[in-house]
């Protein structure tokens, strides 16, 4: 498997602290994707980043993950009703602070920096760009549909 990154989040606590050296994070049905899982079966290393809103500092943790269809494990991860069918266990072998300057220097918590939305292409439009198979103003609509309804 190749190295892979993925955005997860959710509220405060989706990812649970199993015992001192063990991470469940869940698999929201909304990602949608599962290269992550596939790459962690054949390679497991994983590195990790947490990051909280309007907080500069951030928490990095490194280990080995593997994959999990455990239902009882999973149980508490619920969600609109939604159980996540699967989850990613993460060993950790080290976890460390990381200091804010990155975050700082972009400005990432600042409303005043943020682009203006319509300065920059929609999902919707650039799928539709680059797939030439869907029209722009379809795909967005489906993209604000799924946020709407497939979040979990």
């Amino acid at each position: 498997g190749n190295a892979d990154a993925s955005p997860r989040g959710d509220g405060p606590g989706f990812v649970r602290v199993l015992d001192d050296n063990t991470l469940l994070i869940p698999d929201r049905r909304g990602n949608n994707r599962v290269d992550s899982f596939g790459n962690i079966l054949s390679a497991p290393g994983v590195g990790l980043v947490f990051m909280v809103p309007g907080i500069p500092e951030t928490l990095r943790v490194n280990g080995k993950a593997h994959a999990t269809r455990d239902a009882e494990l999973l149980a508490p991860s619920v969600m609109q009703e939604r159980a996540p069918v699967t989850g990613m266990i993460v060993t950790v072998e080290e976890a460390y602070l990381h200091c804010g300057k990155a975050l700082i220097r972009s400005k990432l918590w600042d409303p005043a920096s943020q682009v203006p939305r319509k300065s920059f292409p929609t999902l919707g439009r650039i799928i539709a760009d680059q797939t030439k198979a869907v029209d722009g103003d379809e795909a967005d609509r489906n993209l604000e549909e799924a946020y709407r309804l497939r979040l979990y």
